[in-house]
């Protein structure tokens, strides 16, 4: 029998962008959230890299570039700045750095967020490929960051497809706990099933 082997070490940035909170005005709520619900979703040891930074589009995607080719992150969440406000540039920024448009993760969260409010629709989020990284936009609020990641009864939530997506770009094998979030892998592409 084999030994199982222990899961695979992940850094994954996260960027909270907020004009107000990166000045101090309010607490930057983004982050925490972040880091919270991803260390309750993930088997895996994870090192973060966190930014807070302005609603300026070349700072976002210089922040975006930096993490993934100099900090080697494989994952990187965004949260703010993309709804249709003038300042609200997250998206613009996001696709100014990407190599490849993975739109189906805009397009469920969207999904997910109208089960709650109607508003949803005027939400930009996109998701792309940067290297062998995946750079996925949130919403600005920690209970719509929850909801779009792990779902509800109604709506899956886009994390269940992230590791899958992680493995295809080269990646490392990301385990989640299936009470917060069932990762999606075809059976050809499981692993056997971790113990305990």
């Amino acid at each position: 029998m084999s030994e199982q082997r222990p899961p695979e070490p992940v850094r994954i940035g996260i960027v909270s962008i907020s004009d107000r909170a990166s000045t101090g005005v309010y607490a930057d709520q983004g982050v925490p959230a972040l880091q919270t619900w991803l260390g309750s979703a993930l088997i895996n040891p994870i090192s973060f890299e966190s930014r807070l930074i302005p609603d300026e589009r070349a700072l976002i995607a210089q922040t975006l570039r930096e993490l993934v080719d100099d900090a080697g992150c494989d994952l990187v969440l965004t949260t703010g700045g993309t709804g249709p406000a003038l300042r609200d540039v997250t998206p613009e920024a996001t696709l100014d750095v990407a190599d490849r448009e993975m739109p189906g993760f805009g397009e469920q969260m969207r999904q997910i967020s109208l089960h709650f409010v109607p508003t949803a629709i005027l939400s930009r989020q996109v998701a792309v490929i940067r290297g062998q990284a995946l750079i996925i936009n949130l919403p600005g609020q920690p209970k719509a960051i929850a909801q779009t990641l792990g779902g509800h009864p109604a709506a899956k939530g886009i994390f269940a497809a992230v590791p899958y997506c992680i493995d295809l770009i080269g990646g490392p094998y990301l385990e989640t706990r299936d009470e917060v979030c069932a990762a999606f892998r075809p059976k050809n592409a499981q692993r056997p099933v971790r113990q305990g």
